[in-house]
């Protein structure tokens, strides 16, 4: 039996979520389809709504609701630490901490030519405006250990080389190929703790 086209677009679209294979992209869209009508409804607007609402702070490449985001625009923040994570997700998993009161930087990517992310990908020129505008006396690199990761804080860290700055990353309680966002906040706080010199 061929699948409707409409079908087949949901399932695609659901296919293209992290973590989702085509089995469970076909599980969801036949729940969602199933169900109440008015439910689906509110998940659309839902998803409209989220979009249209949030921006991106240009201070630090945040996904937020308001430009400056409320990380940059928070004057009791301390503008001496600046930590560098690929994506706003995992802010709020470095902020669920409580170990952590300085600002952010999200670079967008990390270093991946198989997956076609290059240097102009990272943001990498606005990451150097802000450290000149801030001036921190310490960036952490809070990447995920793996080969695309590695690879990001070796070029930071040679870009960073002339600049009078305390360059330090996560401690190795993450294990190798680990995603950030996979971790739990325990390992994640310990691997804060211990983290160490580029």
């Amino acid at each position: 039996m061929t699948t409707s086209p409409l079908l087949e677009k949901l399932i695609q679209h659901f296919n293209r979520f992290p973590g989702i294979g085509r089995k469970t992209a076909q599980r969801l869209a036949w729940f969602l389809i199933s169900g109440d009508k008015n439910a689906a409804d509110e998940f659309a607007d839902c998803i409209k709504e989220t979009m249209d609402s949030f921006t991106v702070c240009k201070e630090c490449l945040m996904l937020s609701e308001t430009d400056p985001c409320p990380i940059c625009a928070d004057t009791d923040r301390d503008d001496s630490q600046l930590c560098l994570v690929e994506t706003t997700s995992e802010i709020y998993l470095v902020e669920n901490m409580h170990e952590y009161h300085g600002k952010y930087f999200v670079l967008g990517h990390l270093l991946s030519p198989l997956e076609g992310f290059g240097i102009n990908d990272l943001h990498l020129n606005d990451l150097l405006k802000l450290i000149d505008r801030r001036k921190p006396d310490e960036i952490i690199l809070a990447l995920k250990p793996s080969a695309e990761g590695e690879a990001t804080i070796h070029y930071i860290s040679e870009l960073l080389q002339k600049k009078k700055v305390n360059l330090t990353r996560l401690s190795t309680g993450i294990p190798f190929g680990g995603d950030l966002e996979y971790t739990s906040t325990l390992t994640l706080a310990n691997a804060w703790k211990r983290r160490y010199r580029v």
